[in-house]
């Protein structure tokens, strides 16, 4: 077994860990998942504008 060969076999396996990768980011399954973490920065904007209001109006 050569390097060459050792090299061969752990391209190939990056290259199918890569296209598993791809294949579950793409994966239909997963979109509201990612929907969902896409929208947490979004999450708690009411709660922060509600406190915001209090604070002026206690003043």
């Amino acid at each position: 077994m050569d390097i060459g060969l050792i090299h061969g076999i752990w391209t190939i396996t990056l290259f199918v860990c890569f296209g598993g990768v791809v294949w579950w980011a793409y994966n239909k399954r997963q979109k509201p998942r990612f929907e969902e973490a896409a929208n947490l920065i979004f999450a708690d904007e009411p709660q922060a504008k509600a406190k915001q209001q209090e604070g002026d109006v206690s003043q």
